[in-house]
Order: C-alpha cells, then sequence, then structure tokens
C-alpha cells in the first residue's frame, strides 16, 4: 500500500440515520490519530453545516468535504429520494476524481481505506482501482441486512416480485433465533409510497459488495444480535457507536443533524418529575396524515401524561401540522413542541419516562442504552422488523397498534401510554439492555475489542 500514515475516506448515505452514525465511527477513528476524510454530496454538507453551525476544519484529523451532487434542475434536493436516484450516476467519478486530487496532494497520506455505506455497493470497485481496501459500514440492525443478502435468493425462487414485494410466501425466516419477516416488515418495505420502496430496494442490491468488503462494521452490539453477528464471519459489531463518547468529550460530530435542535426543551425537562414525561419523535424522514396527527395531538392530551413532542415543519405530509382547536392552549402546562431537539441529551435526562418512536435503528439504540421503554410507531422499512425486537424479543415496549380504517387512535394512543406507565417490567427489562450496551463499548466489551481489532488494521493499511 502506497503512503506511509493512514487515511480513509468516508462515504455515508445522504440519510440523517446513515449518517450520523459513520461519523461518530469516524470520530472514534479520529482519536486515534488516523486522518478521516467524511464525504457528503453538496446538498447534505451545506444542510448539516448550517444546522450545527461549525466549521469543518473544527476537528483534529477530520475533514468534512462535498463533493456536487449531480442534481438536474428539475430535481427537488429536499426529496429525500432524489440523491439516491441522482448518486449512483454521478457519484463514482466525482468520488474517483476526489481520491486523485486527496493522493496527488500528499503522497504521505494517500487514502488506505474507503469505509462506505453498504447502499453504495460500487464504492468497492473504486477503491480496488484506487489501492485501497474497502470496508462496509451499514446502519441498520444486523439482522436487517442478514434478509437483504437473501434478495437474489429469494428472487430466483420467484418469491419477490421487482419491486420487492413478498409472492407465494407469506413469512421470510432466516434463523429460530431471529423474528420472521412479514411483507410489511421487510427493510424495503414502504406500502404507502411506492416509488420509495422501488428506489430503497433497488439500492439494497448493491450490499452483495458485503461479500467482498475486508469487514462490514455494525451499530449494534454482539450481545443484542448474537444469532445475526453470527451468520458471516466479517461482520464486526462495534456499536452503540454514540456511546464510545464520553460525556464530557464534545466535537462537531455531536451536531450532524439535518435540523437545528432547540435545546430550550432542557430547560423544560427540568421542571417535570422523574419518569414523568413522553417523548414524541419519528425521525427525520416519516411523514403523516393531518387526521393520524389530530388523533396523536388528542391522544397526547386525552392521557394527562407531560409530552415532548418534536414535530417538524413537514411532518404533515409535507407541509406544517395544524393542531385541533384549542389544543396548544390546554396543553400549555405540560405539552412542549419544538422543531427538533438534541436526542441524545432528551433521553438522557431523568424526567424522560418513555419514548414514542418510529423505531429507526439508531432511535432503538439510543433509547435502550438510556432505560427508556418504547411505545412503537414505526413508519417504514426495516423499523416494524425492530419493532419485533423492542415489543417480543426484548419485551421493553408496547405497540402503539392501527384500528380496521389504518388509524392510530386517540384512545389506542392513551391506552398504550398508560399501560407502559403502570407496569414496571418494561423499565425493568430496559434497564438490563443499558447494561449490556454499556458494557459492549467500555473496555474489554465486546464492540471495544473489535473497534480496537479494526483501528489496529487501518493503522496497517497505511503502511
Amino acid at each position: 500500500m502506497a503512503g506511509n500514515k493512514s487515511h480513509v475516506l468516508a462515504v455515508p448515505a445522504p440519510a440523517q440515520g446513515h449518517l450520523k452514525p459513520l461519523m461518530s465511527l469516524c470520530h472514534e477513528i479520529a482519536k486515534q490519530g488516523i486522518k478521516v476524510t467524511f464525504v457528503n454530496p453538496q446538498t447534505v454538507h451545506d444542510k448539516i453545516v448550517a444546522a450545527a453551525k461549525f466549521s469543518p476544519e473544527d476537528e483534529s484529523n477530520m475533514i468534512l468535504t462535498s463533493i456536487p451532487d449531480g442534481l438536474k434542475p428539475d430535481e427537488d434536493p429536499n426529496d429525500p429520494y432524489v440523491l439516491l436516484e441522482s448518486l449512483p450516476r454521478t457519484m463514482p467519478e466525482t468520488l474517483s476524481d476526489l481520491i486523485e486530487k486527496i493522493n496527488s496532494s500528499n503522497p504521505n497520506e494517500k487514502i488506505s481505506c474507503v469505509i462506505a455505506d453498504l447502499g453504495f455497493g460500487w464504492a468497492l470497485d473504486i477503491a480496488e482501482m484506487m489501492g485501497a481496501e474497502f470496508v462496509g459500514f451499514s446502519p441498520p440492525s444486523i439482522a436487517s441486512f442478514a434478509v437483504i443478502l437473501h434478495i437474489p435468493k429469494l428472487i430466483k425462487q420467484g418469491n419477490l416480485d421487482v419491486n420487492g414485494s413478498l409472492k407465494k410466501v407469506d413469512l421470510i425466516r432466516l434463523s429460530d433465533d431471529i423474528s420472521a419477516w412479514r411483507k410489511d416488515e421487510l427493510p424495503w418495505s414502504a406500502p404507502n409510497d411506492l416509488r420509495a420502496q422501488k428506489i430503497i430496494f433497488e439500492g439494497l442490491k448493491s450490499y452483495q459488495a458485503a461479500y467482498k468488503a475486508k469487514w462490514v462494521l455494525w451499530n449494534s452490539c454482539y450481545e443484542l444480535e448474537p444469532a445475526a453477528s453470527d451468520l458471516h464471519p466479517n461482520f464486526l459489531p462495534v456499536g452503540p457507536l454514540h456511546l464510545h463518547r464520553t460525556n464530557t468529550e464534545k466535537s462537531s460530530s455531536d451536531s450532524i443533524n439535518f435540523y437545528a435542535e432547540d435545546a430550550s426543551c432542557l430547560t423544560w425537562l427540568d421542571t417535570k418529575p422523574a419518569g414523568s414525561v413522553v417523548y414524541v419523535s419519528f425521525g427525520s424522514l416519516a411523514v403523516y396524515s393531518q387526521q393520524q396527527l389530530d388523533e396523536l395531538a388528542l391522544g397526547l392530551e386525552l392521557s394527562g401524561w407531560a409530552f415532548l413532542w418534536v414535530v417538524r415543519l413537514d411532518l404533515a405530509n409535507g407541509s406544517r401540522v395544524v393542531y385541533p382547536d384549542g389544543f396548544l392552549e390546554r396543553v400549555s402546562e405540560f405539552g412542549k413542541i419544538v422543531e427538533w431537539a438534541p436526542q441524545n441529551s432528551v433521553l438522557s435526562h431523568p424526567a424522560v419516562g418513555c419514548f414514542m418512536s418510529h423505531c429507526g435503528w439508531n432511535s432503538t439504540l439510543e433509547g435502550v442504552s438510556k432505560g427508556v421503554p418504547y411505545l412503537c410507531w414505526p413508519y417504514f422499512a426495516e423499523q416494524t422488523h425492530n419493532e419485533c425486537y423492542i415489543c417480543d424479543k426484548w419485551e421493553v415496549g408496547l405497540r402503539i397498534n392501527c384500528d380496521e380504517n389504518g388509524m392510530r387512535s386517540r384512545y389506542e394512543i392513551k391506552m398504550k401510554i398508560n399501560m407502559l406507565f403502570s407496569d414496571n417490567k418494561y423499565k425493568e427489562n430496559v434497564f438490563k439492555l443499558k447494561e449490556i450496551c454499556a458494557l459492549s463499548v467500555s473496555e474489554g466489551g465486546s464492540s471495544y475489542k473489535n473497534l480496537k481489532t479494526f483501528i489496529d488494521y487501518l493503522r496497517k493499511c497505511g503502511k
């Protein structure tokens, strides 16, 4: 390998749930004296820098840079799926150009390893062409990835159509120790958005590059997913990645968001009793009908519990939420609404008693690692399978079920909030998971040792 100092190029997928854990990993790499260049499409780069209000040069050994996003004039940069369509046609060339520029500018710090989201499987060919090692990174659960690797076999058997919908079979089961997948639980499922499902399904096919990667790194730990971790010898769980950071450490990666955080909610939480607040957040992509959001608002009010609700500007199917008449006035003493919250800080706050979540894997890990039980409201993709982990395997939360019209009613929401707060079982179980996660990243823990193995490997790549 040319060059005498290790230099990692990190390439995340353009979604906040993919970008944040990879940035946390890169922070750990940079702490060990290994240079990291973190590259995003221009649209994403501008968004995170604006939201975080930090300089890309703030952190030692870490460089944030951008490449053209390749959007056409008629393509909306705020459409979350547009970049997933445009990048495969433009990014291979622009990424190659970036690596050549880096390598020629400092021959002693050539790119020695490319860590790329497995959705960008074509990065394997670029890494090989440039003489760098290729390492895959995947933010969802390891179990979700396991079923993705079966896509070619399922297509060959005729059990999947071209859009990824199940045919012939009602369930996919890989192991007795891993929950089976129903048709609406597949990692590419988006029942109400077939365009999104097709784009995600096509992108996931590139995950086959995992077979050629030296390692595939996971934002998970062995103890949470032992059966899935054992499915392939190059799987390396190194998470939960946000826990590797000590409470006193701060860096640019703490503020990697598509939205500016409203820290006023932490002061508000300070005024509430321990374990008394319902934290409601559905991530950066989920959207809902105005009717469903009315039911949620009224369910929170009817429950009588204090709540902190994250309401993005586009949460109502791309538009602002309109609240029921008089709602804001009636809940003013016990309800707080923000556009975006510092989630790790919120979940660490003693006032928070449960987390109503879309069950994205990052949110799942953040909640269990902070000891907060769940109310599950999955939106799409692997989130319904994550709900099976939460409710069935770990027993740290409850499902909020839909009625015959596909609506989660105010009465169901009220009932499940009260059920969760009245049964201490969920709190006891999630505290066990909190301890497991903490031990995994502590010295001698499984993720600690796996990360050390990987860091040692990176040092050798540059020699």
